[in-house]
């Protein structure tokens, strides 16, 4: 017998630029996206106000987070060759260990809302409206 679940998902907006290395196409070159950010927060029971979780809660630590760290923000790999230049320019730029892919960026916004507190199931980012990739922990869910 399948188990019940409820889901909720918030979606945050914001804008952010990168560049893949080690990537043979387009997207190799300094661009930018429209992104959108979808959270998937899931229980297997609602709490006493009948909610899996407010989505004013949700938007809270995530919006904030992106907002302080990615938003009209350059993403950039550690190992990125122009990372010194814009640092140098006093340009925005957040930096990860990682090539910054839709994956990495998805999987970074997951686990930092999850070290937030929040029980997320799913992590989604939209680079495109017709093109978004995932991040599921094998932690998230109740």
């Amino acid at each position: 017998m399948a188990m019940s679940q409820f889901k909720v998902t918030k979606q945050i907006e914001f804008c952010y630029g990168h560049r893949l290395l080690n990537y043979d196409g387009k997207c190799k070159h300094l661009h930018g996206h429209n992104g959108l950010l979808e959270i998937d927060v899931a229980a297997g029971s609602l709490d006493a106000r009948g909610m899996v979780a407010d989505f004013g809660d949700i938007k809270d630590v995530v919006k904030e987070w992106v907002d302080t760290n990615m938003d009209h923000q350059m993403i950039l790999s550690k190992d990125d060759p122009i990372l010194n230049l814009l640092l140098d320019l006093n340009e925005p730029v957040y930096v990860m260990d990682e090539n910054p892919t839709a994956e990495n960026i998805a999987k970074r916004i997951h686990e930092e809302a999850q070290n937030a507190g929040l029980d997320i199931m799913e992590t989604r980012l939209w680079e495109t409206p017709s093109s978004y990739a995932s991040y599921t922990s094998s932690e998230s869910g109740s």
